[in-house]
């Protein structure tokens, strides 16, 4: 089972545009110091939707070389098109990754019928179990908790990144899958109650930034210690909110350049530089947590 803080990693960049192995290497390094779970490599904070195929795969695979099985690797392999998500799946199986993440189809709008068509098509095409990803703010489709019952039937479709930021779907969810089906927060503002009510784990944006929180959070919640994890969220939740002043992952980008943990604040088109109103809301989020000093 895929449990506990997995990190939504971000893809640091080169000045010219390209994937700046090194910096990534070093980000795999502070997370395997700070007691990450996991990393999700190529997920919507590492800009996805706007690296090809070959610079996807040369991402992921860098992750698995650095990781090196000593934590869990999860990798984005989701597409609006099922043939193209195939092809992705395919591509990254021969690695050795714990599982991959399988996005909702955006833009088109498939029925509930066509997400079950979408995914099975998906996860019949590798051995490597597939954690579905629900977010249905940035995709216009909702996976229902019927349908999530339905897909968990197949022994390749292990889990679920829910990030409706409803508990109530948490609950829904939960009483129809079994008992070994991964359930992970995908909204950070609301992760500490998702864990509490029962959930497995958290791909979280803002463990990006502190790494060893977001993993003792989850770790009190699985002993049930909840007053020690939930002071340690209230710390960072202006984090959970601020990281959020423009899309993912343009924040957190530009919060781990301030915070010196990469060399370049560098996107992809078409996302650009936070606007200075919002480096000032994150650089004040910054330093009332303590990650920078003035």
């Amino acid at each position: 089972m895929i449990r506990g803080s997995l990190v939504a990693l971000i893809t640091p960049m080169n000045p010219d545009g390209t994937v700046d192995f090194d910096s990534l290497d070093a980000l795999v390094d502070f997370h395997l110091a700070a007691g990450t779970h996991g990393i999700v490599a190529v997920g919507t904070t590492g800009e996805s939707a706007t690296l090809p195929v070959d610079e996807h795969l040369a991402v992921v695979t860098r992750v698995v070389d650095r990781a090196a099985g000593r934590l869990k690797v999860v990798a984005g392999n989701g597409a609006n098109s099922t043939a193209e998500a195939i092809e992705l799946t395919q591509a990254m199986s021969h690695l050795k990754l714990d599982a991959f993440l399988n996005v909702t189809p955006y833009y088109n709008k498939p029925s509930q019928k066509g997400l079950i068509a979408h995914f099975e098509a998906i996860a019949q095409s590798s051995e490597i179990p597939q954690i579905l990803y629900n977010v249905p703010g940035r995709t216009a489709v909702d996976l229902l908790p019927e349908t999530v019952a339905e897909l968990a039937k197949n022994p390749k479709i292990q889990g679920i990144k829910e990030a409706t930021g409803s508990i109530e779907r948490l609950r829904q969810i939960k009483a129809l899958v079994p008992e070994d089906f991964s359930l992970l927060s995908g909204d950070d503002a609301t992760s500490f109650e998702f864990l509490k009510a029962g959930g497995h784990g958290v791909i979280s944006v803002t463990a990006n930034l502190t790494p060893e929180k977001s993993a003792k959070i989850c770790d009190l919640t699985a002993q049930g210690q909840y007053d020690e994890a939930k002071a340690i969220d209230d710390g960072i939740q202006v984090l959970h909110k601020d990281l959020f002043v423009e899309s993912n992952p343009v924040p957190v980008k530009w919060a781990l350049y301030r915070m010196q943990k990469i060399p370049f604040c560098i996107f992809r088109l078409p996302l650009t530089m936070p606007e200075p109103n919002s480096q000032k809301v994150i650089e004040q989020a910054l330093l009332e947590t303590g990650l920078i000093n003035d």
